[in-house]
């Protein structure tokens, strides 16, 4: 099921992809298993007993990072965790988008819903019924090297400091949580530390940046077929005795991918032996976007892992033989940056083949059609200027596949001597996850405008012609030059949203 069609998640067991994105996304009313509130409740009573019975664990009767040392009073816990969330509190600049909050606070309510933080089940209540209410905390989005900063600006909100958005209102939080029927809670023991702790902010908006991307990939080889169709290409290279020699999964699906969109076009039909061999840009899409799906997929894998595992530091481990608290780096944030790193790679190759691409369909020295796909060019600019604009998206999404995880800049007096960077890495998968979008968009508009000039006798398949005719209900036919920017808009929603994935498999089945 696709995550827009999911309407309640249920938290409690393994979670996919798609149902993160429905809640995070979508607004997904979410419920908690029973084996969930037990699990929780659970650990709680573990936290309360070693409390009594004197035991140091870091975090509930220990100061934080380098201050592990201080050991803090039963008296002093709910101000320590108090203390937590206000001195974390400190991220900066533009706040985090709506659906990259709930993400967080949905990786909060995963990660502390194991079973082994020792909060109490009315906190994540609390967070549970800010995604059901439509609360969204306020968190700027700069300056986490992994967790703690954003996380305590949303913490904030749960004992009525910092500020949330309420049906797109920013209010302060008292405020706030009293326009959705709920109060300031006083945290406990614990509870502070492990609401910031983990690898909920990296997952979470890497989540979302990961599914626009693989959307966008698989929404590549439509539009890499639909220019080899229009640009006269052949098939030939596409052939599955070719990709079985060469036997990478991604690849041969790519290739079939092409095949599909292409069995019932006409155009593909008489232009088979139009070239004897065509440039790499068209010819190699199986092996550029099978090499980015694999990379994509492997990153999937991850990210379902983590979204469905214990991040926090310490855990507490129950079992009677030894029992307590177990201070480690599972919020180490590697494994999360480390894929996205490599997802904005991959993205970045998946733009930099559709602007050649597209730079073949608008140079009418190579493409047989007018220069720039329009008509008196010259007076006319055509489509001139959108390969400008991949180029300068291009150009930035090249600068975002620097991989942020190779930096570590020592923290908390050294005690935090390496740090991953892994939300870095998950901030700017986000801006090339968009970026891929309009790249795509532009490319689609010139096929789209290129078709204009195709002999009225050969048909288009039955996939593109889908593609084409939605297309033609909101941007016009190009006489002369026209205001474009809206026309790119409304282009990168219909890659965003998916649309053109539903208009191509309802009209020949399912892609791989």
């Amino acid at each position: 099921m696709q995550a827009n069609d999911i309407k309640k998640v249920i938290l409690g067991d393994r979670i996919t992809l798609e149902e993160f994105i429905a809640v995070a996304r979508f607004g997904a009313i979410v419920e908690f298993s029973d084996g969930y509130r037990q699990r929780v409740e659970g650990s709680r009573q573990l936290v309360e007993k070693w409390i009594k019975e004197g035991k140091v664990m870091y975090g509930v009767n220990t100061g934080f990072g380098a201050l592990s040392t201080e050991l803090i009073s039963l008296e002093k816990t709910a101000e320590l965790q108090r203390n937590i969330l206000l001195s974390h509190a400190t991220s900066v600049g533009e706040p985090l988008a709506e659906e990259e909050v709930r993400a967080t606070i949905l990786m909060v309510l995963q990660n502390l819903g194991q079973g082994y933080s020792g909060v109490r089940l009315e906190i994540l209540e609390m967070y549970r019924q800010f995604l059901n209410l439509g609360l969204t905390p306020f968190a700027p989005r700069e300056g986490s090297v992994g967790y703690l900063c954003t996380e305590a600006h949303m913490a904030l909100v749960l004992i009525g400091e910092g500020m949330a958005y309420v049906n797109g209102e920013l209010l302060p939080a008292k405020e706030a949580l009293l326009r959705v029927g709920m109060e300031p809670i006083v945290l406990a023991a614990k509870e502070g530390l492990a609401l910031i702790s983990g690898t909920t902010s990296p997952t979470g908006i890497g989540a979302l940046a990961l599914y626009d991307m693989l959307k966008a990939a698989k929404i590549a080889d439509i539009i890499g077929a639909m220019t080899l169709e229009v640009l006269k290409g052949t098939t030939r290279a596409f052939d599955d005795r070719l990709m079985s020699v060469r036997p990478h999964e991604d690849q041969r699906n790519t290739a079939y991918n092409i095949r599909k969109m292409l069995s019932d076009s006409m155009i593909a039909k008489e232009s088979v032996d139009y070239r004897l061999q065509d440039a790499l840009s068209l010819r190699a899409i199986p092996q550029l976007h099978g090499a980015a799906k694999k990379t994509l997929q492997d990153a999937l894998e991850t990210i379902e892992m983590e979204m469905n595992a214990c991040s926090d530091n310490p855990i507490l481990w129950p079992d009677e033989e030894d029992a307590g608290a177990i201070s480690g780096c599972n919020c180490d944030s590697s494994y999360v940056g480390i894929e996205l790193d490599s997802a904005c790679i991959a993205s970045t190759a998946i733009a930099k083949m559709s602007e050649r691409r597209n730079n073949r369909l608008i140079n009418g020295q190579l493409s047989g059609y007018p220069s720039f796909l329009i008509h008196k060019a010259g007076l006319n600019s055509g489509l001139m200027i959108p390969q400008y604009t991949q180029a300068g998206l291009l150009n930035d999404m090249k600068i975002l596949s620097h991989p942020a995880t190779v930096d570590s800049i020592p923290t908390c007096a050294d005690q935090e001597d390496y740090v991953a960077m892994g939300y870095n890495a998950a901030k700017k998968a986000r801006e090339v996850a968009s970026k891929l979008e309009y790249v795509l968009a532009i490319e689609l508009l010139s096929i789209y405008c290129a078709h204009q000039f195709m002999e009225s006798n050969l048909l288009p398949g039955s996939a593109s012609r889908a593609v084409l005719t939605q297309i033609a209900r909101s941007v016009p036919k190009m006489e002369e030059d026209i205001y474009l920017y809206p026309h790119l808009q409304t282009l990168k929603e219909i890659i965003h949203s998916g649309e053109i994935i539903d208009l191509v498999e309802d009209t020949i089945g399912k892609l791989l």
